[in-house]
């Protein structure tokens, strides 16, 4: 079934607020770190999985992903996933509007019976068919498809046995640190500040994190700022040292060894290389 056509590469973008349905594939264009680093966007988005298998972090929790997948990720929700040779499905981005009714909450979701397979792939091409007609009332019938995948979900969300760990006060504080990383990474506060926010330890808080997500609290801070700063090396044309210093880096000279200790380039490198 075929669930979508490729859009303009200017459709890719996470800045766009027009919903838009594209093949999972093509959002690592411009390289992995586009998918696998930590980031959040600014809109609603649903992932679905029709074929390949790899990992998904979402809301501080690793954990496997394969076939007939559903991850539900509300706007500013940090996360990366993997994308494998493999991996093929469609990721719904539903615009930034905020007329749709979706699910507050993340979700992940393991599709095992055929009938909500079927359905699921078939709300996804209608509403990619609309998105792309230039027919009357092609919008409002395109809103209407991705209101009934907002239905989807919802009663999946209710049916579905969710395979997450219970939630305990592990899961709990791994949620509250991405929470606030994901609101205070541009700052310059250190893994020690979000410690004594949330009330713990650094020590604790780091392995809690590596618990839940097999990385450190550090690691998470550090992906989270630099694929910030690979964006905005990539998709602006702001100075290397205006970037570090709206993502909270003590000096130029530091934002460029911890990018280089990331990424193998400079930043300068990087941005003539994207």
């Amino acid at each position: 079934m075929k669930l979508f056509s490729t859009p303009p590469l200017s459709q890719y973008a996470p800045e766009a607020a027009r919903a838009r349905i594209l093949p999972v594939t093509r959002l690592a264009q411009g390289g992995r770190w586009r998918v696998e680093a930590m980031r959040a966007l600014p809109e609603p988005c649903l992932l679905w999985f029709t074929r390949g298998q790899g990992r998904i972090t979402l809301g501080g929790l690793t954990r496997g992903y394969g076939a007939h997948n559903a991850v539900f990720i509300p706007a500013g929700v940090m996360h990366g996933f993997e994308v494998g040779p493999q991996t093929q499905g469609a990721a719904v981005f539903f615009g930034r509007d905020g007329d749709i009714l979706l699910p507050g909450t993340a979700l992940h979701l393991r599709i095992r019976e055929s009938g909500p397979q079927i359905e699921l792939s078939a709300l996804i091409e209608a509403a990619s068919r609309e998105l792309e007609s230039k027919k009357p009332g092609a919008d409002r019938a395109a809103q209407m498809h991705l209101g009934l995948i907002g239905v989807w979900l919802e009663r999946q969300g209710a049916v579905t046995v969710n395979e997450a760990q219970p939630s305990d006060a592990a899961r709990k504080l791994a949620a509250r640190y991405v929470d606030l990383l994901e609101r205070d990474f541009r700052t310059g506060l250190g893994i020690a500040d979000f410690a004594a926010v949330l009330g713990v330890t650094p020590t604790h808080l780091s392995r809690v994190c590596r618990q839940t997500c097999a990385r450190s609290a550090h690691d998470l801070l550090q992906d989270r700022r630099l694929y910030e700063a690979r964006r905005l090396l990539a998709d602006t044309q702001a100075p290397v040292k205006d970037i570090s210093n709206r993502l909270g880096f003590t000096s130029p000279a530091y934002f460029t060894r911890a990018f280089h200790l990331k990424t193998g380039k400079t930043p300068s490198a990087f941005r003539k290389a994207d």
